[in-house]
This record gives C-alpha cells, sequence and structure tokens, in this order.
C-alpha cells in the first residue's frame, strides 16, 4: 500500500494521535467516511438511458405519419 510497512503507518498514526488528540479521532474519522463516500458516489458513471424518446402525437403539435402501406392493396 504506497510503499508504506506497519512501522511506519504506526508512526503516522501517533503522530496524528499527538496532534488531534484521541477525543478527535472519532470526528475525523466520520467525516472522512463521509468524504470517501460521497466521493465514490459522485465519480460512479450514471447509468445511461438508450431507449429513443417517444414519438410526438398530433397533440402536441407534432405531425402523424401515415402508416406503413401494406404489400399487395
Amino acid at each position: 500500500m504506497f510503499g508504506l510497512g506497519v512501522g511506519e503507518l504506526l508512526i503516522i498514526l501517533v503522530i496524528i494521535l499527538i496532534i488531534f488528540g484521541a477525543g478527535k479521532l472519532p470526528e475525523i474519522g466520520e467525516g472522512l467516511g463521509r468524504g470517501i463516500r460521497s466521493f465514490r458516489k459522485n465519480v460512479r458513471p450514471e447509468e445511461i438511458d438508450v431507449t429513443p424518446p417517444p414519438a410526438e402525437s398530433a397533440e402536441s403539435g407534432g405531425q402523424e405519419e401515415a402508416p406503413p402501406k401494406q404489400p399487395g392493396s
């Protein structure tokens, strides 16, 4: 994980504990978790609807198409 071993991670954790104190760590973790969830939600590609839009009806001002001609009639 980024070239960090267990010893380096423990040193970083101790430094964070000294800077912020034990009381702030749960709040920091909660905020970090919310930020990661929000980031993942916004990065995830939206499902794209590939169905064509419905044809306009005569009531909405669109032109109505003539029905297809039947062969032999």
